[in-house]
């Protein structure tokens, strides 16, 4: 049996792996849920344009606010394209069916950036303007991330807060 301190130890550091894993969930989920939150919050302003100019225009808003350029990722162009347009035909008509439709969009697009060794939700917290600070303590964003940028919108942690009030910028919601 082990003595009182080790068994302290033992119970700390179990603790805290499954606080690790349970912050790392939280955020790959919350960032994925953020980013469409705010796709179908961006296909609603546009709704009643043609689809083509509406899918356009989303798909801009979304690009700018990651600091990509348009033609960045020529590879997903496709799935990027197709996963917003799911959001226009979703909000023109909330039926099963097209939220089936963005489902499976969204899981081609999860497989594209699979190919490149990321996710949706990786690319999300690590380059959106309208991240929750928190993401970033719990996994930060690479320094060699290709196209990084300072990113002032995302709110820091602050003294004498819990690390999960860094939301995102007012801006966002």
């Amino acid at each position: 049996m082990p003595h009182f301190v080790e068994e302290l130890q033992q119970e700390a550091a179990e603790a805290i792996e499954v606080m690790q894993k349970a912050a790392l969930a939280a955020r790959h989920i919350h960032a994925r849920a953020e980013l469409m939150r705010h796709m179908r919050t961006t296909a609603a302003k546009s709704k009643d344009k043609p689809k083509n100019e509406s899918v356009e225009a989303v798909l801009a808003e979304w690009l700018e606010a990651w600091y990509v350029p348009r033609n960045d990722w020529p590879h997903i162009a496709e799935e990027m394209e197709k996963f917003t347009a799911t959001f226009y035909d979703y909000v023109n008509d909330p039926s099963n069916a097209n939220d089936q439709r963005m489902r499976d969009a969204t899981d081609a697009l999860d497989k594209a950036l699979a190919a490149e060794g990321t996710t949706i939700s990786d690319q999300m917290a690590f380059r959106s303007m309208c991240a929750h600070g928190w993401w970033e303590a719990v996994l930060p964003t690479p320094q060699d991330l290709p196209g990084r940028v300072v990113r002032p919108t995302v709110p820091a942690l602050q003294a004498g807060h819990p690390f999960w009030d860094a939301a995102c910028a007012d801006q966002c919601r």
